[in-house]
């Protein structure tokens, strides 16, 4: 796995390139091949602290996960440890369920990524008093929606939207105040 590290407000030194690079490579255990993909890491020195942010899109997933304390050094390991129970409870909702259905672990391992980051573009113009200043496209992957939870949770989001592997429609998952979840489809 490649990192691709960037720091804002430090200067990254090799000492620190090397630690997050070896910390972060240790995900790769959790996959069967060794993921050839790119580990985006951005290490922040902020007011109240240093921030860690990594985002992963392994083949099948996008994991990310930030982290905020005192030290940059034990940002990382907390970011990490994150991702780490990520992939674990990831995995563990996968196979269970493969095991019931029998076929869903292998669409994971074959599907790629492409097109889940999305590309990113700023808009500079306002329309009617509201300015859109960040725009996102992706593919849809068609997905069940316990598989578009899991998604969500592993982004780190309060919403989620997916294409229904079921209806064919797009819908939202959503995560509610009371710690359950909301699924909006068209009628």
């Amino acid at each position: 796995m490649r990192c691709i590290i960037r720091g804002n407000n430090i200067e990254i030194t090799d000492a620190l390139k090397d630690y997050v690079e070896k910390k972060v490579s240790r995900l790769e255990k959790y996959f069967d091949s060794p993921p050839s993909t790119e580990a985006y890491v951005l290490l922040n020195v902020q007011k109240d602290g240093h921030k860690v942010e990594v985002t992963i899109p392994f083949p099948g997933i996008l994991v990310r996960a930030e982290e905020l304390s005192e030290d940059m050094y034990a940002s990382v390991d907390l970011v990490v440890e994150k991702l780490e129970r990520q992939i674990r409870k990831y995995k563990t909702r996968v196979n269970r369920k493969s095991r019931q259905d029998g076929s869903l672990r292998s669409v994971y391992k074959e599907e790629s990524i492409e097109g889940k980051n999305g590309t990113t573009a700023v808009v500079e113009h306002e329309e009617n008093g509201f300015e859109i200043v960040r725009v996102k496209r992706f593919d849809f992957k068609p997905m069940s929606s316990e598989e578009a939870i899991l998604q969500m949770d592993l982004l780190g989001h309060s919403f989620f939207v997916f294409s229904n592997a079921a209806t064919d429609d797009v819908n939202i998952i959503y995560k509610r105040k009371d710690g359950k979840y909301g699924l909006i489809e068209p009628e």
